[in-house]
């Protein structure tokens, strides 16, 4: 029987209109009010935004990538400075990714336009003529550092020693993600990897966790992660097997098309404990994340607030984007939204003006757009919270 770790779920008010919840994920780094959208720090940053501004801008949590942050600065240095939060002075909870999506991206999907949901903006630039960087085997995935060509074998127990080295608050299980049109046949073998890998995480968490609880103070939240593409016969099974295991949340992996997130989602949700939080990966449309709260998701995150910025693009009235590279804002005078009370937007700095630092390549650029399409999303998820405690009955 697994020890409880230091991170603990509590179910504040239920939607007596949908499967929406809203709740407090308490963590050693604090709580986290869900839903909650989770900004991308992949390399123990978020893009262009300083340390001290995360919480201005409304994040409550992040998520740190583990294959990044094995090839740099690696794990040993991170650990000899005891944990990400001291070592890069974060100041919100960290999850940690397994490792699985870049198996993802750097194999199957390498030189692809494809992403892990069908439908929407691809993730991945096509290559031409490359070798995958990522092999998928039983025992784990192979990878090739691009920084140096040197091959690194990333195993279930492996990513799971390396997460904890990381420190992070709750940390995930290797999984084998899949694209959206992969077909049954595969998906069910990726589904079933899935399990094992996570039958090997669990043991090693196991054999980790006190010592880690001793070097840090605390123990690390397991999320194992359910899979099986579009098919609800796959996704339900994976749902039934991951949330009768000793993890402390789960994760629900992509591969099904944009259209689906509903069905998809409702088919796990359907089949999980209801005690355990749940977290969708690499989702961040607001339509999406709208539909995933809707189905009783209660955490998700995804590059594209972020990403949206550093390519010029911000978040207008509604979540209209605006590329401030098109012409017709060159001379506009208004505010990003007008609504917005993000700083960018408080110190009325103007589409003309933001349009002139993208246009010039000034690198502060990205910083005033992050900020704003950070708030923008973090403020919708908020919102969507309060509709849900107030449909409950419960004032805060």
């Amino acid at each position: 029987m697994a020890l409880p770790s230091s991170v603990r779920f509590e179910v504040l008010a239920e939607d007596p209109e949908s499967r929406a919840r809203a709740g407090l994920l308490h963590t050693p780094h604090g709580a986290v009010a869900t839903p909650a959208f989770v900004a991308v720090a992949t390399k123990a940053t978020i893009k262009a935004l300083p340390v001290w501004l995360w919480r201005e801008v409304g994040v409550q949590m992040v998520v740190a990538n583990t294959y990044h942050l094995i090839l740099a600065p690696g794990p040993e240095r991170v650990a000899s400075a005891g944990s990400l939060h001291s070592w890069a002075s974060i100041p919100v909870p960290i999850l940690t990714d397994s490792g699985g999506f870049q198996a993802f991206s750097l194999g199957v999907a390498f030189g692809r336009t494809t992403s892990k949901v069908g439908g929407r903006e691809p993730q991945q630039v096509p290559a031409s003529g490359e070798a995958p960087p990522a092999t998928i085997t039983d025992e784990g995935v192979v990878f090739r550092s691009y920084k140096d060509g040197s091959r690194i074998l990333l195993t279930p127990e492996r990513s799971i020693a390396v997460q904890h080295a990381l420190g992070a608050d709750c940390i995930v299980a290797l999984d084998e993600c899949t694209a959206p049109n992969a077909p049954y046949d595969y998906q069910k073998r990726a589904m079933e990897r899935t399990h094992r890998w996570l039958v090997a995480s669990l043991t090693a968490h196991e054999r980790l966790a006190g010592e880690t609880e001793r070097r840090l103070g605390w123990r690390p939240a397991l999320y194992g992660v359910v899979q099986g593409g579009r098919y609800e016969d796959l996704r339900r099974a994976s749902a039934r097997f991951v949330g009768s295991q000793s993890v402390d949340g789960v994760a629900i992996g992509g591969s099904f098309d944009a259209s689906d997130i509903a069905g998809a989602v409702r088919w796990v949700v359907e089949e999980l404990p209801p005690q355990k939080p749940r977290h969708l990966l690499g989702i961040g449309e607001p339509q999406d994340l709208r539909t995933a709260i809707r189905e009783g998701v209660d955490t998700f995150d995804c590059v594209q607030p972020t990403r949206l910025a550093r390519h010029g693009i911000a978040y207008g009235p509604a979540f209209e984007r605006l590329n401030l590279r098109n012409a017709r804002f060159r001379d506009d005078p208004l505010p990003l939204n007008p609504a917005c009370r993000c700083l960018t937007c408080r110190r009325g700095l103007s589409r003309s003006y933001l349009a002139h630092l993208v246009r010039e390549r000034e690198m502060v650029a990205a910083t005033y757009l992050t900020i704003h399409n950070l708030v923008a999303l973090t403020t919708f998820v908020a919102e969507e919270r309060q509709r849900i405690l107030v449909r409950a009955g419960i004032s805060l």
